[in-house]
């Protein structure tokens, strides 16, 4: 609880984090609220001044504005009273104040809640040179109205403004903000608070004043700490009512890097719900747009249960029609070519090289030359894959999730897991009777698990991936390899290799975490056999025997799994021809 001598212009607006923080009282004194939904652009600072696990949030608190002169924050989690710590040690602020926020919500909580609030008041009144004005609190507040009509709800931990965008664009549904930071619904004050004395009720005495602040604040007190609650309450109960809400088609759970609370709720919310949810993680920064991005728009194509594309199917009426499918990959870049009937007529599998728009124009080159096609002759161009939008002269895109999902049901119409892993991610895909979305997870922060993994080992064993795919067959003990990260991972590979242990049993040990990775995967989307896999890693044996040992289930491949994707963007685009 600090304050400097700085006074404040007119203008004042006091910054906060959490939903507790008390707008409609600072309102009172003239006071601006606005919430900390910022993202900083380097984290440098804050790590110099904290640990560098403090969550993402965290981080860009630290990362302060200079705008930002009053900042008042909340005990809600450790993580706030660092920040609070460092920001008084800094002093960058010239209002800085901390609510010490109850764990229980019952009537001697309210009471000493009550008195956090009077301290708050006074101290900002001294600071501020105002004075509290009932009438100034009371138009403050917002009713809360809840949504009933269709919608996405986005919950779980702090959301940048950023995030709230980049759903909001991603998303043909309404997004409502439900997280900490975002959902702040306090009840409306009764009737009987108008009738409150003022300080120029001259005939009330002269306690006028402070029974105006006293009597508002043995109202609000309670209602400002039985919002629904966050997950730094005990009794977390009425939160169920976020989640299958009326008018609710799906949830975006949003958790913060390194935050201990909101990871809990969304594993029990995912057993318990049938609400579609999309778990997503950030860490305060931008740098996993492009996949996060993804990630959201494949859910949009899950919830609609189509996917939308862009060609003129009457420019090809009376003649032929052929659709072009491009999967841009890290790895590879996949082309298809089908006819009216939904029939193959070519496909090619080239290097994506350097540049994805290269690899993909390669790409549609040779496909087209062994179709004996020209572009002109194409009805329709559907691009996805992570390069699906660098690549020109494309009709429409979709992500991979909903034409992996198109291409496995087409490949084996009675799979109902689709296990993908290609060189950059890994996606496990659960499917409906009609091969639709009904969830997925892709496991897109690192290389763990995928095929960079793979290749990254081998290169260090000095195998070539077709020995590395088979040689794990061969094993005879079990080898542990205990780090998933590729780094530590090609470390412990060659610590083992020094030691004189088996090629093969090494292998195998790589496989077998590579299976339990994505099992860890597959239980999150509640998976269940016929299992069909996906990707360039289905061509390598030993992986696929791993993952069957660690299913417990038999995992098929196809011949043409490594097309699958680009099979389903131009059936996708086929039938959206109608």
């Amino acid at each position: 609880m600090t304050q400097n001598e700085t006074r404040p212009e007119r203008g004042l607006t006091v910054h906060y984090p959490c939903k507790y923080v008390p707008a409609e009282l600072l309102a009172g004194f003239g006071a601006g609220c606005w919430p900390c939904t910022y993202e900083a652009e380097s984290f440098d600072r804050a790590d110099e001044l904290a640990h560098p696990n403090l969550c993402g949030y965290g981080k860009s608190l630290l990362a302060l504005d200079p705008s930002v002169h009053a900042l008042v924050l909340t005990s809600c989690c450790d993580v706030m009273r660092r920040v609070y710590d460092i920001v008084r040690s800094e002093g960058s602020v010239d209002f800085l104040w901390m609510l010490d926020l109850p764990h229980l919500r019952g009537p001697r909580e309210v009471a000493r809640f009550r008195g956090e609030l009077v301290r708050l008041a006074e101290a900002f009144g001294a600071w501020s040179g105002r004075e509290f004005s009932l009438d100034a609190a009371l138009a403050s507040f917002d009713p809360p109205v809840p949504r009933t009509d269709e919608r996405v709800t986005l919950l779980g931990a702090h959301a940048p403004l950023s995030l709230v965008d980049t759903c909001r664009d991603e998303l043909s549904l309404h997004v409502e903000n439900g997280t900490c930071t975002g959902f702040r619904q306090v009840a409306s004050p009764p009737p009987m608070l108008a009738r409150a004395p003022r300080p120029d009720c001259h005939a009330c005495g002269d306690e006028n004043e402070a029974s105006g602040l006293d009597h508002f604040l043995d109202w609000y007190a309670d209602a400002l700490l039985n919002q629904t609650p966050c997950m730094r309450m005990d009794d977390v109960a009425a939160r169920g009512a976020l989640i299958d809400a009326p008018g609710q088609r799906g949830v975006i759970y949003h958790t913060m890097k390194f935050c201990d609370y909101y990871g809990f709720e969304y594993l029990e919310a995912s057993r318990t719900s049938e609400v579609p949810m999309l778990k997503i993680e950030t860490d305060g920064t931008r740098q996993s747009a492009g996949q996060l991005s993804t990630r959201l728009k494949a859910f949009d194509e899950t919830l609609r249960g189509m996917a939308e594309t862009g060609g003129d199917a009457h420019a090809h009426a009376d003649g032929p029609v052929y659709v072009l499918g491009v999967d841009s990959g890290s790895t590879s870049t996949d082309a298809v070519i089908v006819d009216g009937d939904g029939a193959i007529v070519a496909c090619v599998i080239i290097p994506t090289g350097a540049k994805a728009s290269a690899g993909a124009r390669r790409a549609i080159e040779e496909v087209l030359g062994k179709a004996g096609l020209t572009d002109a002759d194409l009805t329709l161009r559907v691009a996805t894959g992570y390069g699906r939008g660098a690549i020109d002269g494309m009709d429409s895109a979709i992500t991979e999730i909903t034409c992996h999902a198109r291409g496995a049901h087409f490949l084996a119409p009675d799979a109902r897991t689709i296990i993908d892993i290609g060189g950059q991610d890994s996606k496990v895909i659960h499917l409906d009777e009609a091969g639709g979305v009904t969830n997925f997870v892709m496991n897109d922060k690192c290389a763990a698990g995928t095929g960079r993994f793979l290749e990254a080992t081998a290169r260090a064993m000095e195998l070539s991936l077709d020995e590395f795919c088979r040689v794990g067959l061969e094993w005879k003990h079990d080898v542990k390899i205990s780090s998933m990260c590729t780094v530590f991972a090609e470390s412990e590979v060659v610590s083992l290799v020094a030691d004189d242990t088996p090629v093969a049993d090494i292998v195998h040990g790589l496989d077998m975490s590579v299976a339990g990775k994505t099992a860890s995967l597959a239980k999150r989307v509640k998976a269940e056999p016929p299992y069909l896999m996906t990707g360039g890693v289905a061509q390598n044996v030993g992986v696929v025997r791993a993952l069957e040992d660690v299913l417990g289930a038999p995992v098929t491949t196809h011949e043409d799994s490594q097309l699958c994707g680009a099979i389903g963007a131009a059936l996708l685009g086929l039938e959206s021809l109608g």
